[in-house]
């Protein structure tokens, strides 16, 4: 049987995903047109990005799923340290690519390429993250976690609500996920 946990991290990712090659599309499609994409349905992604994967997805992996895989997997230590900086610096990386975002829309065509190329970068960082995760990390988890574990992990996990995985967003994301769905339809 696999863990709810585990059920609700592949579920995240697979949102993210979805997310990121969305962006991706958009990107290729603003190179190709050179039209000015839709400030509004950017900052409502990069809100996205930074209230559900940074405040919610990254601490529960951080704080309890690493740890108990570092004790128990420790030939994954390596990666594990890299998967968090990589969590450390995603607040961070938000932040430029919303401040590239601003830039665009503010200054317009001289900061193009800057928050293109930035973009590009964070979506192709962020998809291989996740990949290492689903790839390396999970399978192991599921090998070397025990029952314990695996219910402490589903109790914080359950708690994710993150809309675009199916939980129900509630009137105060409403808005917001009804911006993402029409952003990233296609």
């Amino acid at each position: 049987m696999i863990p709810q946990s585990l059920r609700i991290i592949r579920e995240d990712h697979q949102a993210l995903a979805r997310v990121l090659h969305a962006m991706a599309r958009q990107l290729a499609e603003l190179r190709r047109t050179q039209a000015l994409p839709d400030f509004t349905a950017w900052r409502a992604i990069l809100f996205y990005l930074d209230e559900f994967p940074e405040r919610l997805h990254h601490p529960k992996e951080s704080d309890l799923l690493f740890p108990k895989l570092r004790s128990r997997a420790p030939l994954l230590r390596d990666t594990l340290d890299e998967l968090e900086q990589e969590h450390q610096r995603g607040g961070r990386a938000i932040r430029d690519l919303s401040h590239a975002l601003l830039a665009f829309e503010m200054i317009g065509e001289a900061r193009r390429h800057d928050f293109e190329a930035l973009a590009e970068r964070y979506c192709a960082g962020y998809l291989h993250h996740i990949a290492t995760e689903e790839n390396e990390i999970l399978p192991v988890a599921q090998q070397v976690l025990n029952t314990d574990d695996w219910q402490e992990l589903d109790s914080a996990f359950a708690r994710n609500c993150d809309p675009l995985t199916g939980h129900p967003a509630g009137e105060t994301y409403q808005a917001l996920f009804q911006k993402i769905l029409q952003a990233t339809q296609g």
